[in-house]
């Protein structure tokens, strides 16, 4: 697997356009590396950026970066209602495949090191790179901010990790490390009041507040037996909340910081703050995503709004992920376009799917064509998903059918099924046309010594394979929809059984259709082995489909003439 780290440095400027654009132009053009999302904030007088590559691509845009920022910010000059303590105040490092937080370890200290030893700004190695336990926690490091590093700096146990022990007036100090991916999420409420803000804060963060006998902030505190305060914990494990005044918004929001996303996701760590802005007499009206989000989030939100409204959940990816942004109000603010803001959609983008992104006569015109690809294997995938989707559709009929509110979650689940073979069966329509290409592509590679016949032979037998490989799995996962489709006859709405029936002979053609482009590229294959294990894969496959077609089918008409 590719190894692809992620970089969301913040850098101590959120006002200047100029300025950020010098910043970031030196991460975007430097090489193997893609800048996924700048996002500056006015009040904060801070920006975090987001870009991704290889490992040593990612040290180098990072490593340009700071030193452009050392350049063009003066930390003395510097406010904002952010906590900061250096031009590039954190930098991030987050493995995102095909690396470990190990490996991505080794490359902190390597980054940290140089932007030591160059550019002369002391650094901390923090969360998973920290060479001491104290140092783990970003809030511990960058305690004093700025103008308190002016001492702390010189005190012995605050020696940077890297650089000088010395204070840098200009650049002031950075921390760099690995961590998880964290969500910046800002929580926006109708008030303008900080200490409402941080009263809300308080009860959602793991940290909570210190116990007050009164239950007031400014109450006479409750001590344990050896004299120390009590601490009551808040209503979210991992993560971190504060209060402030955003004045471009003219509100007060928590921003929250989610560390451990199993722990607390992004929709129960906004519902913990509502809950708390109630019993408050505060209102949240909306939220705010700082940076990018997994696509994970905010499928788990649309599930989860979509149970809250008993609402079966076997729907699309985008209607779910339209659905936990209008329940977040992630939009309030501003335009949310997730993808903008979803970390996968950037990556894959639309070039990735070229098939798919096309609509329906779009699609047929360039099937038309006199080219070869898109072709048959194609049209099979094509066909397995709209199976699927029939199998979608009726079990969300089924479970918002009237009388059967009881059955909501049962044919969420069979939707949801339904939805994610659709997916892989979509990835597969496109992929069947890479694989043709890739077969193309290895016969037009050139044949005049020994030497590039070989390579030539290689590639050749590998795209032949692969050839064979994506239809076959078109196959197995077309018959998947099958399963899907059975329990729908028996249990779902009948008003819906046709849909049921087309759905079964849809399957069955991505299964026989892919067959065909099997067998046609097995000759090419001189794994004899392979060719019999795949040859009587295919005859198996074939039989089956036949019987469950036929035996959907059977079903669909009982239900018909009863």
């Amino acid at each position: 697997m590719k190894q692809l780290l992620e970089c969301v440095p913040n850098f101590s400027e959120g006002r200047r356009p100029e300025v950020i654009q010098q910043i970031t132009n030196v991460i975007s053009q430097t090489e193997g590396v893609r800048l996924l999302d700048v996002d500056p904030g006015k009040s904060t007088n801070r920006t975090v950026v987001t870009f991704v590559g290889a490992p040593e691509d990612v040290i180098e845009a990072a490593f340009q970066g700071i030193k452009r920022a050392s350049e063009v910010i003066d930390m003395r000059q510097q406010q904002g209602t952010h906590p900061r303590m250096g031009a590039t105040d954190v930098c991030p490092l987050i493995p995102i495949s095909g690396i470990t937080a190990e490996e991505a370890v080794e490359y902190a200290h390597k980054l940290a090191k140089r932007v030591g030893e160059k550019l002369g700004i002391p650094i901390y190695l923090y969360e998973r790179a920290a060479t001491e336990p104290k140092r783990q926690n970003l809030a511990t490091i960058r305690a004093g901010e700025y103008e308190g590093f002016a001492k702390k700096i010189y005190l012995p146990e605050w020696k940077p990790d890297y650089g000088p022990q010395e204070f840098n007036p200009q650049a002031g100090q950075t921390v760099i490390g690995v961590r998880d991916f964290l969500v910046a999420y800002n929580i926006n409420l109708n008030t303008q009041s900080v200490r409402r803000a941080s009263s809300v804060a308080f009860d959602i963060r793991e940290k909570g507040r210190l116990k007050t006998e009164d239950g007031l902030p400014w109450g006479k505190k409750v001590l344990d037996e050896k004299g120390e305060p009590i601490r009551e914990a808040g209503a979210c494990k991992s993560v971190k909340a504060i209060g402030w005044y955003v004045e471009e918004y003219g509100i007060a929001q928590v921003s929250a910081n989610l560390t451990n996303l199993d722990d607390t996701p992004v929709h129960i760590a906004f519902e913990e703050a509502r809950k708390s802005a109630i019993r408050r007499g505060l209102r949240v009206t909306g939220s705010e995503l700082v940076g990018l989000i997994p696509r994970k989030c905010l499928i788990d939100a649309g599930n989860y709004y979509l149970a809250q409204q008993q609402v079966a959940g076997g729907v699309s990816e985008e209607e779910l992920v339209h659905i936990a942004v209008k329940s977040l109000g992630l939009d309030e603010l501003g335009p949310f376009d997730p993808k903008k803001k979803v970390i996968e959609y950037l990556l894959e983008g639309e070039g990735n799917a070229p098939l798919v992104n096309m609509n329906l006569r779009s699609f047929t015109q360039v099937l038309a064509s006199d080219a070869p690809a898109p072709g048959g294997g194609s049209v099979a995938a094509l066909c397995g998903s709209l199976a699927a989707s029939l199998g979608a559709m009726v079990a969300n009929l089924s479970g918002n059918k009237r009388g059967w509110d009881d059955r909501v979650a049962e044919f969420g689940t069979v939707g949801q099924i339904a939805q994610e073979i659709k997916d892989r069966l979509l990835f597969l329509v496109d992929e069947d046309t890479r694989a043709y290409n890739s077969v193309v592509e290895a016969m037009r590679m050139p044949k005049k010594s020994e030497e590039e016949k070989a390579v030539r032979k290689a590639a050749l037998q590998a795209a032949n394979q692969y050839a064979a490989e994506v239809p076959h799995q078109i196959m197995k996962t077309a018959m998947e929809a099958y399963e899907v489709l059975g329990y729908l006859a028996k249990e779902g709405n009948p008003n819906s059984i046709t849909d049921v029936g087309v759905g079964a002979l849809c399957a069955h053609a991505a299964v026989e259709g892919a067959a065909l482009n099997v067998e046609i590229n097995l000759p090419g294959i001189a794994n004899e082995s392979y060719v019999k294990d795949a040859g009587a894969s295919v005859d198996q496959l074939l039989s089956l489909s036949r019987k469950k077609r036929d035996h959907v089918l059977e079903l669909v008409r009982k239900v018909m003439s009863a």
